[in-house]
């Protein structure tokens, strides 16, 4: 299995990136070789769309589950439609989120955790 994971870095010790579609990285874990593979996040600066684009990038690497802080609706939606499973309000380090996981204490988000545009930051479309 192919577990997604929104991240500041590229080591699976960086804290995790509480944005979902605008995270600086996303680190893949395969649950069966134990492998980890960083790709930089290509919708992050993108002006709009970014939780959709980001869902994209990930089903697109074959995830079948997402660990992030937070995720919008358009990306929950995209994730959901993929059939990726998302679990949300994750902290710590990536390597936390994926034990945390891998032991079974986590609950799917059934639903976006945070409103359209969350994670666009201030100045950008603000008054």
């Amino acid at each position: 299995m192919i577990v997604a994971v929104s991240a500041t870095g590229t080591e699976i010790t960086a804290p995790i990136d509480p944005r979902f579609g605008r995270c600086r990285y996303f680190l893949f874990f395969d649950s069966e070789t134990r492998k980890v593979e960083a790709l930089s996040n290509s919708a992050g600066q993108a002006g709009g769309g970014a939780g959709v684009q980001a869902a994209q990038q990930v089903a697109g690497k074959g995830a079948q589950v997402v660990l992030t802080g937070n995720v919008g609706p358009n990306a929950h939606q995209a994730l959901s439609a993929a059939e990726i499973s998302v679990y949300t309000g994750m902290s710590g380090t990536v390597k936390e989120a994926i034990d945390c996981y891998l032991s079974g204490k986590l609950e799917a988000a059934d639903k976006a955790t945070v409103p359209p545009h969350h994670g666009m930051g201030a100045g950008q479309g603000g008054a």
